[in-house]
């Protein structure tokens, strides 16, 4: 089983709440860490203009560029549900590998604070609520349900089979 993202462009207001409740979530301080973010996008030119917002995490791919990236071999996909997560024991830290993971991850997901050689640090889909039988803190936040989480072929044959990025 393969637990998986999805989301909704056409939902999302950008009201950054999945963002918010993420770093609360998961007490993460003021600053450039995020484990979940929304991007902007404008098209067209004026006035015909639209803005988008996206909201993205760690896409826990099928094959994460981030793991042969690493040379502590500090992240891993687990087998169980597909969900890449960090050994913060293992991770070198920012100084000492120069990030090469966030340099090979295509999503920017892998975070390192401001502290002296920080350790990595990533979405990791909410495992620790996921052992609870709940869904990610950023799922359940959302007012405008524009995200969801669970089982790929379940969100798939929920939601169509439409995948950016070859991500997850």
């Amino acid at each position: 089983m393969q637990l998986a993202f999805y989301f909704n462009p056409a939902r999302c207001i950008g009201c950054y709440t999945c963002v918010v409740a993420c770093k609360d979530w998961h007490d993460i301080p003021p600053g450039p860490v995020a484990f979940r973010r929304v991007i902007i996008t404008e098209q067209g030119q004026y006035p015909h203009v639209s803005v988008r917002f996206i909201s993205t995490a760690c896409h826990h791919c099928d094959e994460p560029p981030c793991i042969p990236a690493c040379p502590a071999g500090a992240i891993i996909k687990r087998a169980e549900d597909g969900i890449v997560v960090v050994k913060s024991d293992v991770c070198l830290g920012n100084e000492s590998c120069g990030g090469a993971c966030r340099e090979a991850c295509p999503y920017d997901a892998p975070q390192f604070g401001t502290e002296p050689n920080a350790i990595m640090q990533k979405c990791d889909l909410c495992s620790d609520r996921w052992a609870e039988g709940k869904r990610p803190i950023c799922v359940e936040a959302c007012p405008m349900r524009a995200l969801d989480a669970g089982p790929r072929d379940e969100l798939e044959s929920y939601y169509g089979r439409i995948r950016e990025g070859g991500g997850s």
